[in-house]
C-alpha cells in the first residue's frame, strides 16, 4: 500500500450502496477516496445525481477501466448489480487491486447454483473458490491482507445469519425447522425505478415478493449448512414495506432442549463478545429498525414459547449500512488489521 492512507476507488458510486460508501469513507481516518466511478455517468460531477454531495465530493466520475483504477487505488469497492461484477472483477484482480465486492456474484461457491438463482453466467470456479465470504462477526478470521477478493454478504443474509448462527452452532435449534419472515425498506431494491417501488404502489401498502425464489435463499442455506454440518433448507419469505431503510428478519425454529430467553441472551452475548456491532437485547425486549437506522449495528432479541417449544429470533439492520456499505468497510478494516469499528462509529439516527 502506498502513502500514509489506503487509497480506495468505488465502482458504482451513483447507486445507494456506492453513495453510502462515500458517506462513511469521507470520515475514515485511514482512507482516501481517489476515484468515484460510474459506467453510465462518467465525466459528470457526482453532485449532478446526488446534490447533497455538492462541495463535499468534487471529483468528476471516472469510467470503468481496470488499469486506470489500479494506477490510483490500492483497494476497490464494486457496488454494482449482479452480473456486472462477474465480468469486471477478474480484470481488477489482474491489475493487482484488492477487491471488496458488494454484488451477489461471488457469494455462492457453486457456479451452477448461482446461475439457477441469479440467472447470470457464473464467474470462473477459481474466483468463487478464492472469494472470502465477509460476514465479519462469523468469518472475520478469514479476511486478511492476502484476501484479494472479499464477497460482501447480502442484506437479508446478514440480518438472518447473525440471528441464527449462535443458536445453530450451539445445537439449540433444529436446523430443519427454520422459517424466516423478512421485511425490507425500498432502498434494498436500488435506485432504479420500477412499478414495485413506485410511490403510489408501495405507500400505505405491504407486499410479499419472490416467494420461495429469492436469490438470497442459497446464500443463507450455504452458511447455515456449513455451521450445522448437514444440508439445511429454509422457508424464506420477503416483504417490501413503505420505509426507506431497514430490515427486520423474524426467524422461527424448534428448540432441541429446555431453554429460556435468558439462556439465549447469555449464549448470544458470549458468542458476540467483543464484537461491537452486534447488540443483544435483554430478555423480553425486542429491537426495531429505527434503532439501527443509519448505523452499522445489528440488534437481536428473542422470545421463547414453552407451549410450542419454539423460539422466535428478531434481528434488525440498516440494509444500506450493515447490509452493504458499512459491512464492506468493516471488511476493509479487518483486512488492513485496523480496529473493525474504524470510521463506522456513528450512532443510529433517531428519531
Amino acid at each position: 500500500m502506498s502513502g500514509d492512507k489506503v487509497k480506495v476507488a468505488i465502482v458504482g458510486s451513483t447507486g445507494y450502496g456506492g453513495v453510502e460508501l462515500i458517506r462513511f469513507l469521507l470520515g475514515h481516518p485511514e482512507v482516501e477516496i481517489v476515484s468515484v466511478i460510474s459506467a453510465s455517468s462518467a465525466g459528470s460531477p457526482i453532485s449532478d445525481g446526488f446534490p447533497h454531495l455538492t462541495d463535499i465530493v468534487v471529483q468528476t466520475l471516472d469510467g470503468v477501466d481496470a488499469e486506470q483504477i489500479a494506477a490510483k487505488a490500492d483497494v476497490v469497492f464494486t457496488a454494482t448489480p449482479s452480473g456486472v461484477s462477474a465480468k469486471l472483477v477478474p480484470d481488477l484482480l489482474q491489475a493487482g487491486l484488492n477487491v471488496i465486492d458488494l454484488s451477489g456474484d461471488f457469494r455462492l461457491k457453486d457456479g451452477a447454483v448461482y446461475e439457477e438463482w441469479y440467472k447470470h453466467e457464473a464467474p470462473e470456479d477459481n474466483l468463487l473458490e478464492q472469494a472470502v465470504y465477509g460476514l465479519c462477526e462469523i468469518n472475520g478470521d478469514e479476511v486478511t491482507r492476502s484476501s484479494g477478493l472479499i464477497s460482501n454478504p447480502g442484506c437479508y443474509p446478514t440480518a438472518t445469519l447473525l440471528g441464527l448462527i449462535p443458536a445453530l452452532s450451539a445445537g439449540w435449534i433444529d436446523p430443519q425447522s427454520i422459517i424466516i419472515d423478512a421485511k425490507s425498506g425500498v432502498s434494498g431494491a436500488g435506485r432504479g425505478t420500477s412499478l414495485m417501488t413506485h410511490y403510489g404502489e408501495i405507500n400505505e401498502n405491504l407486499k410479499v415478493y419472490k416467494i420461495n425464489k429469492h436469490q438470497h435463499i442459497p446464500e443463507i442455506e450455504q452458511s447455515l449448512s456449513a455451521v450445522a454440518g448437514e444440508q439445511v433448507t429454509v422457508t424464506f419469505t420477503t416483504h417490501l414495506v413503505p420505509m426507506t431503510r431497514g430490515i427486520m428478519s423474524t426467524m422461527y425454529a424448534s428448540l432441541k432442549g429446555e431453554y429460556t430467553e435468558a439462556d439465549l441472551v447469555e449464549l448470544y452475548q458470549q458468542y458476540y463478545e467483543g464484537r461491537k456491532f452486534v447488540r443483544v437485547r435483554e430478555a423480553g425486549k425486542w429491537p426495531a429498525t429505527k434503532e439501527v437506522f443509519g448505523s452499522n449495528y445489528c440488534d437481536i432479541g428473542f422470545a421463547v414459547d414453552p407451549r410450542t417449544k419454539r423460539v422466535t429470533i428478531v434481528s434488525v439492520i440498516d440494509n444500506v449500512v450493515k447490509g452493504a456499505a458499512g459491512q464492506a468497510i468493516q471488511n476493509l478494516n479487518i483486512m488492513m488489521g485496523w480496529d473493525e469499528t474504524t470510521g463506522l462509529n456513528l450512532s443510529p439516527v433517531y428519531p
